[in-house]
């Protein structure tokens, strides 16, 4: 793998920059970092795909053996084990979802397949919608049970989880751990855009990172961010969407409305502490749309980009710690069932 020449900080320590990536949940994860000259990049690269192949594994839909399938398949009412890594993300994903009123739901599996985005899948099931659209709707909040004590779960009735909003965020968050735990300090990992970065550059200089223009089919920057010990994850209308009798559709389920978030949010950024949570509270966000949305990351304290469709191009709203930067939009949003 390629390196690049010695760096050297203001202390005089000499640096060197190293580059490693590789394939995970059907993408590629990235890891660049500084260090000093000689480090070890096959066994380095190697504990960053084990540590990031142990959250596929566990936390995969797209897996038969996965454990979140194992959980998924496990009867109604009965206590399962489940590995510390999912348990954890399993608990996050609770909170967010008591906390943003039930926009990010990870009880929407059947959802996400019926709306043709799940495993083996590609096309919209009207007939399967249509039935669980007839159902009483019971987010993962009023169906799992956690036992903090036993890191054990269960159901109490049938459900499909599905942990894309809040799986590839953790998955960062452990590649970052990874390289903790190897004693690097100065790095920024990432997986398909969602991006953590611990210190600064040894020139001091924080980590850019590039914000995607929220456009299908093309790949183009519309900004870039600087980063230094924090997180950032995106949730867009653009990547992932199926078309169905002329009309399209974004991947991001709204569990209530049983169907796809439909709002004027193109795309929504979040910087926080961990990708993790980074991760499910622009999935949250996106949900929630273009006011209810940028009232709850005001009242939360939070650090977020919205970006907005209007007319052929794009609005940008800044929430900084709470604060709001530029005109809220004008709208008018439909009813939620929360």
């Amino acid at each position: 793998m390629k390196t690049y020449s010695d760096k050297r900080d203001p202390t005089g320590i000499a640096w060197q920059r190293y580059s490693l990536h590789g394939e995970t949940m059907g993408t590629r994860y990235s890891a660049v970092f500084f260090a000093a000259p000689g480090a070890d990049e096959a066994a380095i690269n190697a504990r960053l795909f084990a540590a990031v192949d142990e959250v596929d594994r566990q936390m995969s839909n797209w897996k038969p053996d996965s454990a979140l399938n194992r959980l998924n398949n496990a009867p109604v009412d009965q206590w399962l084990a489940v590995p510390d890594e999912l348990f954890t993300v399993l608990e996050a994903a609770l909170s967010v979802s008591r906390q943003s009123h039930g926009a990010f739901d990870i009880g929407v599996g059947n959802l996400v397949s019926a709306w043709g985005f799940g495993p083996g899948e590609g096309h919209i099931d009207e007939q399967r919608i249509n039935g669980l659209k007839a159902q009483a709707y019971r987010p993962a909040t009023d169906v799992l049970e956690i036992d903090s004590l036993h890191r054990r779960v269960r159901k109490r009735a049938t459900i499909m989880l599905d942990l894309s909003g809040i799986a590839k965020g953790y998955g960062v968050d452990q590649l970052a751990r990874c390289l903790d735990m190897l004693g690097i300090t100065r790095y920024l990992v990432g997986i398909d855009g969602e991006m953590r970065a611990r210190d600064t550059k040894p020139d001091g200089q924080p980590w850019s990172i590039a914000i995607e223009k929220p456009v299908r089919d093309v790949r183009d920057v519309m900004g870039v961010m600087e980063l230094s010990d924090a997180a950032i994850a995106t949730s867009g209308d653009y990547r992932h969407w199926v078309e169905h009798d002329g009309k399209s559709y974004a991947h991001t389920i709204d569990g209530p409305l049983r169907q796809p978030a439909s709002n004027r949010l193109a795309a929504v950024s979040i910087v926080a502490s961990n990708c993790m949570f980074a991760d499910a509270w622009a999935t949250a966000l996106l949900v929630l749309g273009e006011k209810a949305g940028i009232e709850l990351a005001q009242k939360r304290g939070m650090t977020a980009l919205f970006v907005l469709h209007h007319g052929d191009g794009f609005q940008e709203i800044s929430v900084t710690d709470g604060e709001l930067s530029g005109d809220p939009p004008a709208v008018q949003e439909s009813v939620r069932d929360d």
